[in-house]
C-alpha cells in the first residue's frame, strides 16, 4: 500500500462535504502512481469511484493531461501557416448512431484542412465500434503503422488517425478498472482534452455527453491556457452534429460580459433535419459508408452533408453554412472523397 497515495485518496474522497480538489502536481502524481501501479488495486478502484462522485476540476484534468504529455510520442508541428484540427471522441466507441467523424475528415482533408483524429480499439463500458476499425475497413490500417512512418505520412497527407496504444501506451494500463467499475471514470475525460499533436497551431473540436463535463473541459483548457477549441454536445459524446434537432456547440470566445458563445446551427432551416441513423451493424454500416464515399446517395447523405457544411464553415473553408452545404454535396456527388480515400491509401501502403 502507498501512504502517500492514501492522502491523495483521502482528498478526493471524504464525502460531499469534506473532499478536496488535488493540486495540479498532485493530480499528475495520482495517475502516475496509478498507471505505474504504486497504488494499489483497491487503492485505484476507491480513487476513480470517489472522483467520479466528486466530479473533476479542471485543474486536476489539467494535472493529468500534463503526465499523459509526458509519456507520449507526439506528431511534431507541420504547415504553420495553416490550423490542425484535433477532434477528440470518446474512445469507447459508438454503439448506437452511425458515426459522421470519418466522413467529416474526408470533407476537411479534400478541402485542404489538416486533421488529426486519435483513439484506440474497443473499450468498456460500451464496448462501441471505434474509429480504428472504421478506417481499417475502408483499407487504411493505422493500428501498425510505427512512430516514425507516422510522421512522415502526416508531413505527406497532412492527415492522421493516432492509434492510442503507440502514442500513449500508458492510457490502457487502467483499462481493466472501467470494466471492473461499469462507469466511465474522470479519468475518460482526458480523452477528448488530450491531443498527439505537439504544434501550437492547432485547435481542439471535443464532443461530449453532459452539460457538467463542457464546464469541466472549459476550465480544464483555461487552466493549462489552451485555445482555441470547440466543445459539442453531439451524438454519443462525438463531434456529430445531430440532425434531429439543434445541436449545441460552445466555442472557447467570451462576449463582452465574460460569457461563453454558443453556436445553435439548425438542419432544418437548410432542410436537412430529420432522424439520426441508426447503427445497426459494423459490416452494414461499413457498407454504406463506402457507398456514400463512392457518390452514392444514401441514408448517410444528409447527415454528412450537415456535418460537412459545419465543419468546412467552423474551420474557415467556407464564408457560410450554405456554401458549406453546396461544397460537400459537390465532394460527394463528383467523387472527390473516393479521390481523398484513394490517395490516403496509396499514400499509407509506401510505409
Amino acid at each position: 500500500m502507498s501512504s502517500e497515495f492514501r492522502e491523495l485518496l483521502r482528498k478526493v474522497g471524504s464525502g460531499k462535504h469534506t473532499s478536496k480538489g488535488l493540486t495540479r502536481s498532485e493530480a499528475t502524481t495520482a495517475l502516475q502512481m496509478m498507471v505505474d501501479g504504486v497504488a494499489t488495486p483497491a487503492q485505484i478502484g476507491a480513487f476513480l469511484i470517489s472522483h467520479r462522485i466528486k466530479r473533476p476540476t479542471g485543474t486536476e484534468l489539467a494535472g493529468m493531461l500534463d503526465f499523459y504529455d509526458s509519456r507520449s510520442q507526439k506528431l511534431q508541428p507541420i504547415c504553420p501557416n495553416k490550423t490542425v484540427f484535433v477532434l477528440g471522441i470518446p474512445y469507447d466507441g459508438r454503439s448506437r448512431t452511425a458515426p459522421i467523424s470519418p466522413i467529416t475528415s474526408l470533407i476537411l482533408k479534400t478541402a485542404g484542412i489538416p486533421v488529426v483524429m486519435h483513439g484506440g480499439d474497443r473499450l468498456p463500458t460500451k464496448y462501441g465500434l471505434p474509429l480504428i476499425e472504421i478506417w481499417k475497413a475502408l483499407g487504411i490500417n493505422f493500428e501498425t503503422l510505427a512512430f516514425d512512418n507516422y510522421q512522415a505520412f502526416f508531413e505527406k497527407e497532412e492527415f492522421a488517425l493516432c492509434y492510442t496504444p503507440t502514442f500513449l501506451p500508458d492510457s490502457t494500463k487502467l483499462t481493466s478498472y472501467r470494466e471492473e467499475l461499469g462507469k466511465r471514470p474522470p479519468i475518460a475525460t482526458l480523452e477528448l482534452a488530450w491531443s498527439p499533436y505537439a504544434g501550437d497551431n492547432s485547435h481542439t473540436i471535443a464532443g461530449y455527453v453532459h452539460p457538467p463535463t463542457e464546464g469541466i473541459i472549459h476550465s480544464t483548457f483555461g487552466e493549462r491556457q489552451h485555445s482555441p477549441y470547440t466543445l459539442i454536445k453531439g451524438l454519443e459524446g462525438s463531434g456529430d452534429l445531430r440532425i434531429s434537432q439543434i445541436t449545441i456547440v460552445a466555442t472557447h470566445e467570451r462576449d463582452e460580459a465574460g460569457n461563453i458563445k454558443y453556436l445553435k446551427p439548425n438542419p432544418y432551416e437548410y432542410d436537412l433535419g430529420g432522424h439520426d441513423v441508426h447503427l445497426e451493424s459494423p459490416e452494414n454500416y461499413s457498407e454504406r459508408l463506402q457507398a456514400l464515399i463512392n457518390g452514392e446517395k444514401n441514408d448517410l447523405f444528409n447527415t454528412a452533408i450537415w456535418n460537412g457544411a459545419f465543419y468546412l464553415w467552423h474551420c474557415g473553408a467556407v464564408e457560410d453554412l450554405k456554401t458549406g452545404i453546396a461544397t460537400s454535396e459537390a465532394f460527394v456527388l463528383e467523387g472527390k472523397l473516393k479521390d481523398t480515400l484513394a490517395q490516403l491509401q496509396s499514400s499509407l501502403s509506401q510505409y
